[in-house]
């Protein structure tokens, strides 16, 4: 079975119309939804995450990304240091603070 070659070549070039628009329309549109269900919701919790790191405070109640909760007793630019127990303290990142605790949540031993 032999086909004529410009048979061959013209069907092999046939291109559906409209093709290239369409594609970029969907690049846009899976773009936009990422971002709207990605990026910008990543953005907000670190602006959360900046506000929470800034307004720390001696004597605050916080909760550390381990898990470990106590007492901040010294602020700096980077680090904290804060009392876990009794004359326990632990100097630890500023970025490594999760949560901070309402007052009075954390018992005093």
């Amino acid at each position: 079975m032999s086909f004529p070659i410009p048979l061959v070549i013209a069907q092999g070039t046939a291109q559906p119309a409209g093709g290239g628009a369409s594609m970029i329309i969907m690049m846009v549109v899976l773009f936009g939804l990422m971002y709207f269900m990605m990026i910008r919701p990543q953005m907000k919790r670190q602006k959360e995450h900046r506000a929470l790191i800034s307004g720390l405070a001696k004597g605050d109640e916080v909760v550390m990304n381990g898990g470990i909760a106590g007492r901040v007793d010294e602020v700096g630019e980077t680090f904290l240091t804060v009392e876990i127990a009794a004359n326990v303290k632990v100097k630890v990142q500023k970025s490594a603070v999760q949560q901070v605790l309402p007052k009075g949540s954390l018992k005093s031993a």
